[in-house]
């Protein structure tokens, strides 16, 4: 597939995903006017929602591979996720309930708020499974628009600035808006696949995705930490203010990712195509895509953000300028994970690859941080983030090139890899 190919398959979830970044800036906004105490908190809450959707995000990645790779009808799939994501989050809504039970401090001590909405929170991310196999942008991207307008909408009509508990409201306003978002997508994509429902017995393929999914979940929860392990570091040595304040530079930093994620979607399903040379060729155009973008992109951002920062948020928040400018160099480079992933996943099958990069990744980030974060702060959390981001791309990319040739080989010529 074409570079200019790429770029117009890109145009509209690009769109969606500016909408996505909008609104969560203004949410982001919103919350962090409160404080920097109540932005941490709400961080971290966000945070340990996200380990509950990466422990089961294969399950729509296991729908979408069927559909695209495998060509498979997506009813029997769609019901038989569904099914096993509510069952997964009713699970987790114990261990959630327990975890708030035993804190004693926020944000750890709402987890139960989380709880009662579990067994919904991961119907988004399986019922979109059907659109991402399908290549189609505009359902895929609808369910991610919805729910920070929803958030948005309820903190407007329940002002929270009069009220001792500023941090309350918020949650509840995100939880809420989670659960009603999921409900409708699922419903919408029952009611889309309902005319081939009783193409296969819904239960037929559980045991033949389950590594799979299995594997798609470790990465992700590895790769996830590897995202976030830094907030959790900068809470414990400096508070939560502290981390606050840290979590604004990380959420603007990984405003380059819009660019390579909009991209990545948009081409995942030609990634996931039988023919190995031509996905590999889709993935590498989109990898090189994503670094020059957001190469050029984050000087304008670092600008921006100098100028913004201290007027919009207040002057506690110039404190994120610093660990920013040292986060962008390493974001910027490991914007090429997104497409390099696809294709260990989506083509391949062998989403343990994508495991050994973030877990590198992890490894590197987490030994750095434990030397520098007591001494340097936020800066030194950032500055390692970075270079391991920068370490860990480089492995990416060699893996890739030995990946590829490997299944091209194997591959007979004139046949597709199965």
């Amino acid at each position: 597939m074409s570079l200019a190919g790429l770029a117009r398959g890109a145009s509209l979830n690009l769109i969606a995903r500016a909408a996505t970044v909008a609104l969560g800036l203004a949410l982001m906004v919103h919350v962090a006017r409160l404080g920097p105490a109540v932005q941490g908190a709400f961080a971290l809450f966000v945070a340990v929602e996200s380990l509950l959707l990466t422990l089961g995000s294969g399950f729509g990645l296991a729908l979408a591979r069927r559909i695209s790779h495998h060509r498979e009808p997506p009813a029997a799939g769609l019901r038989r996720w569904l099914a096993v994501c509510v069952a997964f989050g009713a699970a987790a809504s114990l261990v959630l309930l327990a975890g708030s039970l035993a804190a004693d401090r926020p944000p750890y001590d709402r987890l139960g708020l989380m709880a009662l909405v579990a067994p919904l929170l991961l119907l988004v991310p399986t019922a979109t499974g059907l659109w991402l196999g399908q290549g189609r942008m505009a359902p895929l991207n609808l369910p991610q628009v919805a729910s920070p307008a929803l958030v948005l909408l309820a903190l407007l009509l329940l002002p929270v600035g009069g009220s001792t508990d500023l941090l309350g409201p918020v949650l509840v306003a995100w939880v809420a808006a989670k659960a009603l978002v999921g409900l409708a997508t699922a419903g919408a994509a029952l009611r889309e696949t309902r005319a081939d429902a009783a193409a296969d017995a819904p239960w037929g393929g559980l045991r033949r995705d389950a590594r799979f999914v299995v594997e798609i979940g470790i990465t992700n929860v590895v790769s996830l930490l590897n995202y976030r392990v830094t907030l959790f570091l900068v809470e414990r040595n400096e508070g939560l203010a502290a981390a606050g304040v840290y979590s604004v530079a990380v959420q603007v930093a990984e405003l380059l990712w819009l660019l390579s994620s909009a991209l990545t979607i948009s081409a995942y399903h030609r990634i996931g195509q039988p023919d190995s040379r031509a996905a590999a060729r889709t993935a590498l155009h989109a990898a090189r895509m994503n670094v020059a973008l957001a190469a050029g992109a984050a000087p304008l951002l670092w600008g921006a953000a100098a100028l913004a920062l201290p007027r919009v948020l207040g002057e506690a928040y110039a404190g994120a300028l610093l660990p920013l400018a040292a986060l962008l160099p390493g974001i910027a480079a490991y914007a090429a994970a997104s497409s390099l992933s696809a294709f260990f996943t989506n083509h391949l099958g062998r989403p343990h690859l994508s495991g050994l990069i973030a877990a590198l990744s992890l490894a590197l980030n987490t030994l750095g941080c434990l030397l520098v974060v007591p001494r340097f702060g936020a800066f030194g959390a950032a500055a390692s983030t970075s270079a391991a981001y920068l370490g860990a791309i480089g492995v990416a990319l060699w893996l890739f090139r030995r990946a590829a040739r490997e299944a091209q080989a194997q591959e007979a010529p004139g046949e597709p890899r199965q």
